[in-house]
C-alpha cells in the first residue's frame, strides 16, 4: 500500500498557507485603518484581499486534483507537484503585495503544477474507466 503522508503534509501546508494569507489580510486592514468589512480604499489592502481570494478560488481545483493524482498515479509525484503549487502560490501572493505585475511568475508556476495534477488525474481516471 502506498503511503500518502507526503500528500497529507502538502494538504496541511496548503491550509497553513491560506491561514497565513488571511492573517496578512487582517494585519493589512489594521495597518491601513480600513477595518473589516471594508474591502476597498487602499491599494495594498485590495491586493492582499485579491491575493488571498484568488488562492481560495484555486484550492477547490488543487486539492481534489492532488489527491486523485496521488491515488491513481503516485503519491510522491503528487506531493512534489503539490509543493511546487504551494511555492507558486506564495510567490504569487508576495509578488502581488508588492505590485500587481509581480504576481505573474507565481501564477505561472502554480498553474503548471495545478494543470499537471488535474490533467494527470483526469487522464488516468478516464483511461481506467475505458479499459
Amino acid at each position: 500500500m502506498e503511503r500518502y503522508y507526503p500528500v497529507a503534509i502538502v494538504t496541511l501546508l496548503c491550509g497553513l498557507m491560506t491561514f497565513g494569507m488571511a492573517l496578512t489580510v487582517s494585519r493589512t486592514h489594521s495597518k491601513t485603518g480600513l477595518l473589516a468589512p471594508t474591502m476597498t480604499g487602499d491599494p495594498l489592502l485590495e491586493r492582499a484581499i485579491r491575493g488571498h481570494s484568488n488562492t481560495v478560488e484555486w484550492v477547490p481545483i488543487f486539492l481534489p486534483s492532488l489527491w486523485l493524482f496521488a491515488i491513481y498515479w503516485s503519491a510522491t509525484w503528487a506531493a512534489g507537484l503539490g509543493a511546487l503549487w504551494l511555492v507558486g502560490r506564495i510567490v504569487y501572493f508576495v509578488g502581488y503585495l508588492s505590485a500587481p505585475a509581480k504576481r505573474f511568475p507565481g501564477f505561472f508556476i502554480q498553474s503548471i503544477a495545478a494543470f499537471a495534477l488535474l490533467l494527470g488525474a483526469l487522464g488516468r481516471v478516464l483511461y481506467l474507466v475505458m479499459n
